[in-house]
């Protein structure tokens, strides 16, 4: 079932890149006591995401954290390597915390899934994105397919 406003965001890890290496951080680290925008991607370096989705949170951000956004964290079900690799491509330095979800676990946990192995992408994450206040979900933004309105950075902006 898709996480719905007003429901505790599920327990689960993701993937970082630290100075040392790979490392890794829970639910709990990201969203307790905090005010976060969760963005999720289908994949990093895909086109919509690499040259609208992600640059309109970067582009955004310093207003977006104005709004007492604590973190503002970007998901794909991708490896901890890859999602490093793009974080600096598109030059997001520590404005944008880069999650990688390498099992989709965590998707598979929220409910929004997306099944891309017509497009040679195996299983995948939906494009949303959620308001998350101390690891309650207080608006849930879930793109229809092959769509990129409710979940982009000006509409999330809007929201807050």
């Amino acid at each position: 079932m898709t996480i719905a406003v007003g429901e505790s965001m599920p327990n689960g890890s993701f993937g970082v890149m630290t100075g040392e290496g790979p490392g890794s951080i829970t639910s709990d680290e990201l969203f307790a006591g905090k005010k976060v925008v969760l963005v999720s991607v289908p994949g990093a370096f895909t086109p919509t995401c690499s040259m609208n989705h992600l640059p309109g949170f970067l582009a955004h951000a310093d207003e977006i954290l104005a709004k007492g956004v604590d973190t503002i964290a970007c998901m794909a079900v991708n490896d901890v390597f890859v999602m490093s690799a793009w974080g600096r491509d598109r030059g997001v330095d520590n404005k944008i915390q880069m999650l990688a979800d390498g099992n989709g676990d965590y998707t598979r946990a929220l409910g929004l899934e997306l099944d891309a192995r017509t497009f040679g992408m195996g299983m995948r994450g939906q494009r949303f994105a959620i308001i998350v206040d101390d690891g309650i979900a207080t608006h849930v933004a879930v793109e229809a397919p092959a769509t990129f309105e409710v979940s982009k950075a000006e509409a999330i902006l809007a929201a807050l």
